[in-house]
């Protein structure tokens, strides 16, 4: 619409633009795209498919980052397309992750406890420490609640991965690891949904505000 090119412009995209925003960004993709390697690695040696969930999680985040530093000082309209898209794949990655897991459920061993456990541990003091950097942008826009969204659902992963090694290695069983891999991809699931209805308010609160600075009588004054 004619008009509309700036209307999005706000106090939050410069805010986003903040060089300390954009370096704990960094930090953040760095952290997460070392320990997808890890993980991935890890996963696959150790048989583990709550590992390779977490792996992919990590994966997912790197990439949502990455996004987010190509947004940042955007103006919402721009942002908040950004959080659809990253809504989406976040919910594609929950998908696929209870798809894999039923898979394994009917064809799978018993995975490896102790590499299980060490790495989870690992991947949570990383995770902890991204996410106590991330914390004071949580009550941000849809696209800084989404990386906030993604370290704190990263956090209780890994410390659920934890617990699922001690179930492997009580009972013996690909169950526990099973049973984790779903609830990471719940929290994934649960979170895209609510970055997708935020950034589809933040989008329609941009058009009706763009419609009213290209109305006729947007600037019409009464004397």
């Amino acid at each position: 619409m004619p008009g509309c090119t700036d209307c999005s412009a706000d106090v939050a995209s410069r805010a986003s633009s903040d060089p300390l925003f954009r370096r704990v960004l960094w930090i953040a993709l760095i952290a997460n795209l070392s320990m997808f390697f890890v993980e991935i690695v890890a996963s696959q040696v150790g048989d583990s498919m709550s590992l390779q969930a977490d792996a992919l999680d990590f994966f997912s985040d790197s990439a949502n980052y990455s996004i987010s530093l190509f947004v940042a000082g955007m103006v919402l309209t721009a942002r908040a397309k950004a959080s659809l898209f990253k809504g989406a794949t976040m919910a594609l990655f929950g998908i696929w992750v209870i798809g894999s897991a039923v898979y394994r459920a009917m064809i799978g061993s018993a995975p490896d406890p102790s590499m299980m456990g060490s790495i989870a541990f690992i991947a949570m003091v990383v995770n902890i420490a991204v996410a106590v950097l991330l914390y004071r942008y949580r009550d941000g826009d849809s696209n800084k609640q989404s990386i906030w969204l993604c370290s704190r659902n990263d956090a209780i992963g890994n410390l659920a991965v934890m617990v699922a090694a001690a179930g492997v290695f009580a009972s013996a069983s690909r169950w526990p690891d099973l049973l984790v891999a779903a609830i990471i991809a719940v929290l994934n699931l649960s979170a895209a949904f609510h970055v997708i209805r935020l950034a589809q308010a933040e989008l329609r609160t941009a058009r009706v505000q763009c419609e009213l600075n290209s109305s006729p009588n947007a600037n019409f004054e009464i004397h």
